[in-house]
């Protein structure tokens, strides 16, 4: 596998920019510290919940967390999770709960990350990835899979603990691989999901298996889906992607035969592209491109060779 020229730099992947968070997980085990922080008036939390925030426009247009003082947050009793410190020593911590607060001003409103990880800063993008993904392991794995009992939170919210048998349980990352598939033409593979509504085509894109490195993942999941074989395989850059536990890893990859032959399970549909087929399909709506907070569109655009058109909605 060779590794793609990086063409991130200049415009970052959604949620991949430099935060500036220090994530300080030297600190997630020292309970005086954190309680320190956590009593500190520069702190700042959020509420998290359901994968959502609250999020607000400030008077100049821009959009923020709705954060608050920690001394002006809800009561938590356990989950609560340090999320770093800025570099003005800022700490911030997220903490989960049932429902997200009301706002009295109503001006501010419930978020996902495929609507608010377009619109934040990289500073606001990251915490909020950082925290739903905590959010959502902590909701799923609360008992022990080795002998069953509830486990507890430890580790400032990334760590859970059986008190029965000793086992300590971390964070679920699931690693999949995500591909444009090219071939001699340099025509695109765009494929359909089963349950996509028409017109709506994007890159294939898989679980990486046990015992199985990553290449070899990119041409199963090409071979299995549509049928085509791949050789070259070239990395080009990786996107948290917390829906629920996924880290995307994106690739370029070169198809060695071009008969498509879709599995109908996962793929309803899939075609080759030439530029201008695409432009052309873009342009009478019969194809929808992905949303920009995907990675799917920046693997397209490298192709493409230009911004794809914007997409409504998130």
């Amino acid at each position: 596998m060779t590794t793609w020229t990086d063409h991130t730099t200049d415009r970052p992947i959604s949620l991949t920019a430099p935060s500036g968070i220090d994530r300080a997980a030297h600190h997630r085990l020292d309970e005086a510290w954190l309680a320190a922080a956590w009593s500190h008036p520069s702190t700042r939390c959020f509420v998290v919940s359901g994968g959502q925030v609250l999020i607000d426009e400030t008077p100049d247009g821009r959009t923020e967390l709705v954060m608050s003082p920690s001394f002006e947050a809800p009561l938590t009793e356990a989950h609560r999770y340090f999320l770093g410190i800025d570099e003005d020593g800022v700490s911030y911590f997220a903490l989960q709960k049932d429902a997200l607060p009301g706002r009295m001003d109503q001006s501010a409103r419930p978020a996902g990350l495929r609507e608010a990880g377009l619109l934040l800063s990289p500073r606001d993008a990251g915490l909020m990835v950082h925290a739903v993904g905590l959010e959502n392991w902590q909701r799923t794995h609360r008992f022990c899979s080795r002998c069953g009992e509830r486990t507890v939170i430890a580790a400032a919210g990334h760590i859970r603990r059986c008190p029965a048998c000793g086992a300590e349980h971390y964070p679920r990352t699931d690693p999949a691989v995500i591909m444009a598939v090219t071939d001699a033409d340099d025509r695109i593979l765009l494929g359909r999901q089963v349950h996509w509504p028409e017109g709506r085509f994007s890159t294939l894109a898989g679980f990486v298996e046990p015992g199985e490195s990553i290449e070899q993942s990119v041409r199963r999941e090409v071979l299995e889906e549509a049928g085509i074989t791949v050789g070259q395989v070239e990395y080009v850059a990786s996107q948290p992607w917390p829906f629920p536990s996924s880290l995307m890893l994106g690739f370029m990859a070169r198809a060695t035969s071009t008969e498509i032959e879709v599995d109908g399970d996962e793929i309803h549909e899939a075609r080759w592209f030439s530029r201008d087929e695409l432009g052309a399909a873009f342009d009478s709506g019969d194809v929808m491109p992905p949303y920009g907070i995907s990675i799917a569109a920046r693997l397209i655009e490298i192709w493409y060779g230009k911004p794809l058109p914007t997409r409504s909605g998130f």
